[in-house]
């Protein structure tokens, strides 16, 4: 957790904070995002509550300290106080559908907090808070012949880097892992055909090695340098400076190479990679939904579903393949009848319209 989190913190919100990181094992940049969007929530309760006014945008918003905020103020919110933040969020703040959630779900995980692990209230306000109903988008991917290209473009001029690179995108389009995942990797995780990864909330989960990573782990392997002394030199894929990579150094060389293979500015990142991974799965390698679950690392079924959108190709080859796609009706003699006097009327009409297009053509 960003200790600067700490002295903008009133007591109750930074005990809660300590309780999510230390006891339930979220991520700090999970934890950061909890506290961005309850202090968001508590800037707009105090100045509603004691300031007596509604803020007119987000700049005066943002000038609003929650540090002094009660225990007594925090504990009077009500479903209602909820209801108005959130259409100030929509009306002020212009939040979207998907940014609105991310606070309800914030202020959910916080009064559960506090009215099961404390003692601080008896009644839950956000019990029976609803959340927006969001539009179900189709993720974005790239094609087979796209992730094909873009493992081709992986070309440095350190065979070192070459190795290195080619190694993090064929595990993250092979295995479908978060950024977060593989750069956590250490050498020790790495056992035959498998490999250990710690997932959100500290989760473990064994993926299984295909011959491409396994070829390409091992490539790696042979040309990595490996440190003599520091925190990182079990880190399986270093920096220059012989440091863990960051996932902002992998995002960086990703797009370096989506733009060597012409894929550039297409809205296509790192977790890009990781739909294109369940994606290919899904729909080329027949991988049940179930293990895909599994492979991804989901706590909810619900959540993988996201990834196993249908291609139009595989709507098409089931709408082809059901038992009646063949069964026809046989047409009554009126109807051939009435078929071929439309299509000799149709054939007439068009041998009348072809000598007055060529009228029209000479006489210009």
């Amino acid at each position: 957790m960003d200790q600067a989190i700490l002295f903008d913190c009133p007591d109750i919100l930074r005990e809660f904070l300590f309780y999510m990181e230390t006891i339930l094992g979220r991520s700090p940049k999970t934890v950061n995002g909890y506290y961005i969007e309850l202090r968001t929530f508590f800037r707009y309760i105090k100045s509603v509550k004691l300031l007596k006014q509604i803020p007119k945008d987000s700049e005066e918003l943002s000038e609003i300290k929650i540090d002094d905020i009660s225990k007594d103020l925090i504990c009077s919110v009500t479903l209602s106080d909820i209801y108005d933040f959130l259409h100030f969020s929509l009306e002020t703040l212009h939040n979207n559908t998907a940014s609105r959630s991310r606070k309800i779900a914030s202020i959910r995980a916080l009064y559960k907090y506090l009215t099961t692990k404390t003692n601080y209230m008896e009644e839950n306000p956000a019990k029976n808070l609803d959340t927006p109903s969001q539009r179900k988008s189709v993720p974005k991917y790239l094609t087979l012949e796209e992730s094909i290209n873009l493992l081709a473009s992986v070309k440095d001029e350190s065979p070192l880097v070459t190795a290195r690179d080619y190694c993090m995108l064929t595990l993250m389009l092979n295995c479908g892992m978060r950024v977060s995942e593989l750069v956590g990797i250490n050498l020790e995780d790495i056992r035959d055909n498998t490999l250990r990864l710690l997932g959100k909330g500290n989760k473990e989960r064994i993926v299984y090695l295909n011959d491409a990573c396994v070829s390409a782990l091992g490539n790696y392997l042979k040309l990595r340098q490996q440190p003599e002394t520091g925190t990182d030199r079990n880190a399986l894929f270093l920096s220059a400076q012989h440091r863990r990579m960051t996932t902002r150094r992998v995002e960086q060389i990703v797009a370096k190479y989506l733009k060597a293979c012409g894929l550039d500015g297409r809205g296509y990142s790192p977790h890009k990679l990781r739909h294109t991974a369940a994606t290919l799965m899904y729909q080329h390698g027949g991988v049940d939904i179930r293990a895909l679950k599994e492979i991804l690392g989901h706590a909810n079924i619900g959540t993988t579903e996201i990834y196993t959108h249908i291609s139009n190709q595989m709507i098409e080859q089931a709408a082809n393949a059901s038992p009646l796609s063949s069964v026809t009706r046989k047409l009554s003699e009126q109807e051939l009848l009435m078929q071929q006097i439309e299509a000799h009327n149709q054939e007439q009409k068009n041998s009348e319209t072809i000598p007055e297009q060529e009228n029209f053509a000479n006489q210009k």
